[in-house]
């Protein structure tokens, strides 16, 4: 039986992020299909069995798709074949399984999008993480009062 690892998710006009939590993964596996099937499965550090498979809102390139594997997590960039908003990650209007979860430090909403464009590097496909490189400070990813009562509406 298989088990399944933590999935965040955020996006953005061109893409969906998806930040797999499973330390130390062996033998990842990972498919995208047009019609927006992403399947993944990777044995853990005791060897067990981590697996799902997720029918995206949209469909999306899978020659677009990229993975990189790290110490902590696996990240997917997984490439929309519109550019455009999802309302959901998810086809189906269900509720998401409990496993998966907003990836807040990298949400962005529209109207921010449009704000950072300006800021994007042109490397903007090469994901980013807490604490590498020189210029990184310890509270990237962070929410300032002002930013938490923007996004409760206040």
């Amino acid at each position: 039986m298989s088990r399944h690892p933590e999935v965040l998710w955020a996006q953005r006009s061109d893409k969906v992020h998806l930040t797999i939590s499973l330390p130390d993964a062996k033998d990842i596996s990972v498919k995208c299909e047009p019609q927006g099937l992403f399947s993944f499965s990777a044995f853990g550090v005791q060897g067990e069995l981590f697996d799902f498979s997720l029918e995206l809102y949209g469909k999306i390139l899978p020659e677009k798709c990229k993975t990189k594997a790290g110490l902590r997590n696996i990240i997917c960039s997984v490439q929309k074949e519109e550019k455009g908003w999802w309302k959901r990650l998810l086809k189906s209007e269900e509720k998401p399984a409990p496993y998966i979860k907003v990836d807040w430090n990298k949400w962005c909403d529209e109207d921010d999008e449009e704000l950072n464009s300006d800021l994007a590097s042109d490397d903007d496909d090469a994901p980013v993480y807490v604490g590498q490189g020189d210029a990184s400070s310890d509270d990237e990813g962070m929410l300032y009062l002002p930013d938490l009562e923007k996004l409760r509406g206040n």
